[in-house]
């Protein structure tokens, strides 16, 4: 190989006296460090381009195959922010949301460059009690805190709200970006109130469709009535209920996970608790993540393979409506003082009545699920979620038009 023209005289007296092979190595080398000092060329994320429509008859949030990256926002409304200015608000929102989730700036956007790769970006707006009162509209019943159980610990740093963001998408920069744009337009009406900021494997790094796992290694929420199945409309969709015909309902809890102790649980007691294996997720009567569980096989000395207080016995209903589209993600934040971590899972839960779906299963599992003596509810809220936008509308507007 003829030396570069550049090349000093005693660089290429070196390379005659190694030989072919140690100048290769070399060569190679040199390639290497050039790589590092420029930076290799990677290929473009493809779904870096992709556009979740925010227009339609749900909102995006409610049917998209969860994103990566996810921020819940919490906002109490000002005193002064009557129904004329919740519409004004929503109307502001919802166009910066439609804006950005095609991939283009919001009005005034003081840094429109990071706005221009959306990454299945998707905005979705959920109503607090507080905030139906002040619009003048109907409450439904089950829009209130939820019953208390046994287990909470709840904080007011993580519960309520008046109004619920979430933002999500596949790229952290264009989560940060859209809270930032949404969050300027919104400080009119209300003050934040909490964020939590949520995480699961990132874009790729997994087949679609695999199921999370959360942060004690389990794979979680196996048994879920996504988009795709047949009744999910009937889980999931409110029917005739004026402003929220059409609409949902959201529960946000948050779950603090004591990994310390869960470290110190061996691995038959961590798949026992759980009643599922932890390599795939298969019951522990099966072989496969989606095999049915077998709750009548006894092992050799007639206890149930799966235990009664086992999480997934305790979370399944004989009855087929309590079921609800669940849609969690894991948090991991700084730790306090004398702490080694601040991990646990945001779950979120879609469905057309919580009193009837999900606080019947919420209380076997305060009842008697072994997995409680390893997470603590800390935080809880309820909300409504109004229907999609058409194109030229806002959402809210059955509530506040």
């Amino acid at each position: 190989m003829a030396a570069p023209e550049n090349l000093s005289g005693s660089a290429s007296r070196r390379q005659l006296l190694l030989g072919g092979a140690a100048a290769g190595w070399g060569a190679a080398i040199a390639l290497g460090a050039d790589a590092l000092t420029r930076g290799t060329p990677e290929p473009e994320a493809e779904n870096g381009s992709v556009v979740v429509p925010f227009h339609g008859k749900d909102q995006a949030g409610l049917t998209v195959r969860p994103q990566a990256w996810s921020t819940f926002l919490a906002l109490d409304l000002r005193a002064d922010t009557d129904a004329d200015a919740l519409r004004r608000m929503m109307r502001l929102l919802s166009d910066d949301a439609a804006r950005l989730t095609r991939g283009e700036p919001a009005l005034a956007d003081s840094e429109p460059e990071l706005a221009t790769r959306p990454a299945r970006l998707t905005v979705t707006f959920a109503f607090g009690p507080a905030l139906v009162q002040r619009a003048g509209g109907q409450r439904p019943t089950w829009l209130a805190p939820l019953p208390a159980f046994s287990i909470d610990r709840l904080q007011e740093a993580w519960s309520g709200g008046d109004l619920l963001i979430e933002v999500a998408a596949d790229d952290p920069i264009t989560v940060a970006h859209a809270v930032r744009m949404l969050l300027k337009d919104a400080r009119a009406f209300g003050d934040l109130r909490w964020v939590q900021r949520g995480f699961r494997r990132a874009h790729g790094s997994e087949p679609v469709g695999t199921s999370m796992r959360n942060l004690f290694g389990q794979v979680d929420g196996t048994v879920n009535p996504g988009p795709d199945s047949s009744d999910f409309g009937d889980l999931v969709r409110i029917g005739s209920a004026g402003w929220l015909t059409g609409g949902s309902s959201l529960v946000v809890r948050r779950i603090a996970m004591d990994l310390e102790g869960w470290d110190r649980l061996d691995r038959p007691g961590r798949e026992a608790s759980v009643g599922r294996r932890l390599d795939n997720g298969a019951p522990l009567t099966g072989s496969d993540e989606h095999d049915e569980p077998d709750f009548d096989a006894r092992d050799a000395v007639g206890f149930p393979v799966i235990a009664e207080f086992s999480h997934m016995r305790r979370a399944r209903s004989d009855d087929a409506s309590q079921r609800f589209y669940r849609r969690a993600f894991n948090y991991d934040d700084p730790p306090a003082p004398g702490q080694i971590s601040n991990a646990g899972l945001i779950f979120t839960c879609y469905q057309a009545d919580p009193l009837a779906q999900f606080v019947p299963i919420q209380q076997r599992l305060a009842d008697l699920d072994l997995l409680n003596e390893w997470t603590i509810p800390i935080g809880s809220a309820v909300f409504a979620v109004p229907p999609g936008a058409q194109e030229g509308g806002f959402v809210g507007a059955t509530l506040l038009t």
